[in-house]
Parts: C-alpha cells; structure tokens; sequence
C-alpha cells in the first residue's frame, strides 16, 4: 500500500458532487479485468441521461452550451449550491474541473487511482498502522484522516447533482473524446465507475498487513488483489466507506440509473492469518 497514492473518493464527486468520484472516489475497483464484464449487456445499450444544448431535461433545467477551455468559472458557480461544506468551495477553486472530472471518473472505471486530477486534495496526518499480538495492522485511527472527504460528499446533494449532469453532458462527452475515447458514450463508463465503488468490499475486521521494502501489502490475498482504487477505499474504513457508498447509491438512482444496475453491499470477512 504505497502512501504516495492518495485518495479522495469518489474521485467521482470532484466536479459535480465532486462532482459525484469518487469520488469520486476514491476511490475504486474490485477484482481485475472487470471493467468490461461487470455490467449486463442489455444495460451497456442504455440511452445517456441527458440532452442537446437548447433542450430541457425532465426537470426542465436547460443543457448548457458552454465552451469546454472557458467552462470553470460557469461549472464553479453552477456547484457552489450543491454542498455548504466549505471544504467542497476550496476544492472548486482547481482548474479544469470538466475534463479533471471527466478523468477521474475513466480512471475509476479501469481501477486506477483518480490521485493525478486530485491536485486539490491532500490528506492530514501520516498513514498509521498499529501491532498486535504480533501482527502489523491498519490502524483503525488512520481512518480519521478521511472523514473529512466522506462529510463533503454526504453533503452534496443528489438531486442538484442530477440537474447539472443533464446541463453539462455535452461538455463531459466531449472531454471523454479527448482522452482517446470519440465514439465510447460518457454516461456507460460513468455507471462502471458507480459500479466498480459500490462494489469494494466493506471489511468490518482488522486489516493485516505485512511490510515491503518501500510499502505495506495486505495478507489477505483476496484484499491484495484489489486494483489501486479500492484498495485505498479501504484506508478510508468501514463507516466511511459505508456512507459514502450509501450516497453513491442515491446519486446513481437520481441519476437514472436503476437498482438492478447496481452491486448490493459487499460486507467481508478478513483472512485473520
């Protein structure tokens, strides 16, 4: 587990509820090669939430036909109301928060860490473990360091982040393009990197770690597997966890999305060797 990777969830929640990350999210991925596979092939076809500039959504909020380089200052003033936390202004004040959005969420999506467009966050204190009856563990105070990430995004609300999203579609779309994605649809990888964070497993038990040369690997090996971005989830610990997924889940349904589409909680019992 190297330090140097930091996380802020749902990476998915930097623009738009961070907009949503992880986010988001931290961030964010359970089990190798699943980005793909995780989702039915019936819901992969689903239409976009969403309209063209000039048209309303269904709660009669206009699409904004903003100009993607020029966009900050719009998307800042139309955020500021999603949240009082004042933790959630500062971290508006990056820039290119569409396209850092946009990034963050492709990354959850493909169990990478979003850490690189997270140039606002830093985290307070060391990373912490603990020993006991021989064993190096993940120091449950070391989930305190991230309280701060899962207040902001239980703030936010997801109704307004529903309306924004359907305002600032083309603008995600077109920066979805710019990372080498032109004919992939924004709103799919969207829905798998909501999948792939509710999808990490809630450890309610200690985390046993063992040291590395430059870092700790967990000995669960099933925990050890995970892709970057739920493994540093799970530095957040559970109720962190737990409520962040919770609004996640919430956010998903405002956004469209339905029940059916989305992974149950995953509570797990930690290898004790």
């Amino acid at each position: 587990m190297d330090e140097n990777k930091k996380i802020i969830r749902t990476g998915i929640i930097v623009v738009f509820a961070l907009i949503v990350a992880v986010a988001a999210y931290y961030f964010f991925i359970a089990g190798k090669d699943k980005t793909k596979g995780g989702i039915e092939p019936a819901l992969q076809s689903q239409k976009p939430a969403g309209v063209e500039p000039g048209a309303k959504d269904g709660m009669g909020l206009p699409a904004l036909n903003l100009d993607l380089d020029k966009s900050d200052d719009s998307v800042r003033k139309l955020i500021a109301d999603l949240s009082s936390n004042p933790t959630f202004a500062q971290w508006l004040k990056t820039k290119e928060l569409i396209r850092k959005f946009v990034a963050a969420v492709d990354n959850i999506a493909n169990g990478q860490s979003p850490r690189p467009q997270m140039d606002f966050f830093n985290l307070a204190g060391p990373f912490k473990v603990t020993a006991k009856d021989g064993k190096t563990l993940l120091a449950p105070a070391g989930y305190d360091r991230y309280n701060i990430v899962a207040d902001v995004f239980d703030s936010v609300s997801p109704a307004g982040c529903a309306r924004l999203y359907a305002g600032f579609k083309t603008l995600f779309q077109q920066a979805y393009g710019e990372l080498g994605y032109p004919k992939e649809d924004f709103h799919q990888t969207l829905l798998r990197a909501i999948v792939e964070v509710l999808r990490t497993p809630v450890v309610e038990g200690p985390i046993v770690l063992e040291k590395k040369i430059m870092s700790f690997a967990m000995v669960d090996p099933k925990l050890e597997e995970l892709n970057p971005a739920p493994k540093h989830l799970l530095r957040m610990g559970p109720e962190n966890l737990q409520l962040i997924q919770a609004k996640l889940r919430e956010l998903a349904l405002a956004l469209g999305f339905s029940e059916r589409q989305l992974p149950k909680p995953a509570p797990y019992e930690t290898d004790k060797r």
